[in-house]
């Protein structure tokens, strides 16, 4: 009894050094932008988010990143696939569930339940899409870091049984947007008031609106993944609303 015991402390202790160490080697938010996301006046642009990304991608085995095609300013928009490392192994497959669903071409109702069965959950989230509503960019960041870092009981069932797809719709507009901002060195001048041109070269606040004709870049790489390449079963566009000093928290919800 007293060996049972002493191998059980044995197993939790590694499991322990395993988690911690998952933890450890994804750098936090506050590590790679000098701020927590949501602090007082601070906004991170596109290329520090990018950089960011990047970072995840190399620190954590849950995280994939693909650029799905350039933005209209030249800039390669990217999708965080987001999942446990053992559905990371199998992503060709569970795409090609996802689309086989989608579609059900041939299929009988068998077939659906048994791909259904082997196939994970495919959740997209998106944010940033109208610029100035900056909360939709930075939840992006601190969701993307808990998913790869968090080893609690809900996080790891999340992981196991969904394939997340986190996209930012409009990185030229999160570059202008937030150099606009912290262009004052005095963070109480700080403002996203007065933008000297349109958060999207082309059609600027209406970029959302391009969804029926996918006429700009970044909606047609979005369509893609959407509609084409990974057919999610949950579309999640991320919006901020509500008056000015409003507090608006990000995913994921308790």
């Amino acid at each position: 009894m007293a060996k049972f015991y002493q191998r059980s402390l044995l197993l939790v202790a590694m499991l322990f050094c395993v988690q911690s160490a998952i933890a450890q080697n994804v750098p936090t938010p506050k590590d790679h932008f000098g701020f927590n996301i949501g602090d007082d006046y601070q906004l991170a642009n596109y290329t520090q988010t990018e950089a960011y990304f990047k970072k995840l991608a190399e620190t954590s085995k849950r995280v994939k990143l693909v650029d799905i095609g350039k933005t209209e300013e030249g800039r390669s928009q990217y999708m965080l696939i987001i999942t446990s490392p053992e559905n990371q192994k199998n992503l060709a497959r569970y795409q090609e569930i996802s689309q086989k669903l989608a579609h059900a071409e041939g299929l009988t109702p068998e077939q659906a339940k048994a791909l259904a069965a082997e196939g994970k959950a495919v959740v997209w989230i998106d944010g940033g899409l109208h610029a100035n509503e900056v909360v939709g960019a930075h939840q992006l960041i601190q969701m993307a870091y808990n998913l790869s870092s968090k080893t609690d009981a809900e996080t790891n069932k999340i992981l196991d049984n969904v394939i997340v797809l986190m996209t930012h719709a409009n990185p030229d507009g999160q570059e202008l947007v937030s150099n606009w901002y912290m262009r004052e060195k005095d963070p109480k001048k700080r403002s996203t008031n007065g933008l000297p041109r349109l958060y999207e070269k082309y059609a600027g606040h209406d970029n959302n609106r391009d969804f029926f004709m996918l006429n700009l870049k970044e909606t047609q790489n979005i369509g893609r993944q959407l509609f084409v390449e990974w057919i999610p079963q949950i579309m999640y566009n991320h919006h901020q609303a509500g008056p000015a000093g409003t507090v608006v928290a990000g995913p994921p919800y308790r």
